[in-house]
């Protein structure tokens, strides 16, 4: 049985092994396809996100659809996704990176979420309880004895999210560009909160319990 009362958690591992396998895919890509693309052939991006800024030539110096099924694949999805700022992104065999550091960040944030949760994680039914199964229960003891549940779990989220926020508001806000390293620094705590977030709602599944007082909680 397992420490959730339920006799698998094949469940679980599937979620997590499925964000943080897509997660690690992408992340890696984005440092094999400038990497496998012409030499100096990427240059100088900057585009819109949630839009198609390089699918066409219209007087651009890159056109993402001249490059091979798996690098255009990969700067297809940078370029919907991303802002790809070229003085925010870094440089590989003299092309730019499909997404910029913050985003190289956060990907490498999800596909460690998505693996820690394949190793570590259970269904407790909620949420919140499911997100916190990924701590050690002998920590947790005095957590759900106190129920200071929902305030670790918030507090949690806010320790991830709030770097990157700040970081990314004071640049619209103050007179101050971050910095690569801090870019990276703050993406990878939000990848990782995000990553165990999606396996954790993927996984929360009151019905593969008959009640509420089967679910196994620690203390």
């Amino acid at each position: 049985m397992e420490r959730n009362g339920l006799n698998s958690r094949s469940r679980d591992k599937k979620a997590g092994l499925w964000i943080g396998g897509i997660s690690f895919f992408l992340f890696i890509s984005f440092f094999i396809a400038p990497l496998i693309s012409e030499p100096d052939t990427i240059t100088d991006l900057s585009g819109r996100a949630n839009a198609f800024d390089y699918h066409s030539d219209n007087g651009q110096n890159f056109t993402w659809t001249d490059l091979d099924f798996y690098s255009a694949t990969i700067y297809a999805f940078g370029d919907l996704n991303c802002h790809q700022k070229h003085e925010r992104s870094w440089s590989i065999n003299g092309n730019q990176m499909p997404v910029c550091v913050r985003d190289v960040g956060i990907f490498a944030g999800l596909a460690l979420g998505g693996f820690i949760y394949s190793r570590k994680g259970v269904n407790r039914w909620t949420l919140r309880d499911t997100f916190l199964s990924v701590l050690p229960d002998q920590y947790m003891t005095d957590v759900y004895v106190k129920n200071r549940r929902t305030l670790l779990f918030i507090g949690i989220g806010a320790l991830c999210v709030l770097p990157l926020a700040i970081d990314g508001f004071t640049q619209l806000l103050l007179d101050r560009e971050s910095t690569a390293f801090l870019r990276l620094a703050t993406g990878i705590p939000f990848g990782l909160v995000l990553g165990l977030f999606f396996a954790g709602a993927y996984s929360a599944r009151p019905n593969r319990f008959d009640r509420a007082g089967d679910v196994r909680l620690p203390g």
